[in-house]
């Protein structure tokens, strides 16, 4: 199915209970997604749903403020991982980033991908709701210089989430050899298309079947 291979299935809600996480994985595998991202709570679950499949799971660090310490982060990185996570979405110090603290950002991103090295996926999130231009370009240059596989939009928690210029914006900032994942508010096949047309090479949705049958599903956000 064309763009499934795109989709990080996603289910971050707090009340989450596990008969969704348990649909989440079999709509994965059903239409082909890339991922189901899940809280790090549920890794272990998604792994052994996910076992004989091609579907990664995908967990969040720092998740959704991004201020927790670089420490906090590489062990939230570290035990996911153990624990089955083959994709890890790491959300900046956002705070230290307006402050132009460049090196702590960096820190902050590098600790993150030197504990998945050789073990998973590492995709930055700038939350690009609350930066200017600028510092959007400064984050995913910052993402760049650590070593980070993809660059995200947003976390989904926060003002709004993807936008096509944000995606344009990134991708043109970090090239054309890093990932740029649209995520937040792509609903339908119409807004996918305008994503990927942007840049995007990931694509996460609380929608992701809807996207494919019009039928809203009971994961979304």
């Amino acid at each position: 199915m064309k763009y499934a291979n795109l989709i990080d299935n996603t289910l971050l809600k707090a009340d989450t209970k596990k008969e969704a996480i348990v649909k989440l994985c079999e709509d994965a595998k059903q239409f082909g997604f890339a991922s189901v991202c899940v809280n790090p709570t549920w890794v272990s679950l998604s792994a052994e749903l996910l076992r004989d499949s091609d579907v990664n799971v995908c967990t969040v660090i720092g998740f959704p403020l991004g201020a927790n310490t670089p420490e906090t982060k590489a062990f939230e990185a570290k035990n996911a991982i153990e624990h089955g996570a083959t994709e890890v979405d790491t959300v900046i110090n956002i705070g230290a980033l307006k402050d132009k603290n460049d090196e702590l950002v960096e820190q902050d991103i590098r600790v993150v991908i030197d504990a998945a090295k050789g073990k998973a996926l590492v995709k930055v999130i700038i939350e690009a709701s609350l930066l200017t231009q600028e510092e959007k370009v400064r984050a995913c240059e910052l993402a760049v210089k650590a070593g980070a596989d993809y660059v995200k939009t947003s976390t989904g928690f926060s003002l709004h989430g993807a936008t096509v210029e944000d995606v344009a914006l990134m991708r043109k900032a970090v090239g054309p050899d890093i990932g740029v994942k649209a995520s937040g508010g792509v609903r339908d096949l119409k807004d996918l298309e305008a994503m990927v047309e942007a840049g995007a090479t990931r694509i996460g949705s609380s929608s992701s079947v809807a996207l494919f049958t019009g039928k809203e599903d009971s994961t979304g956000y």
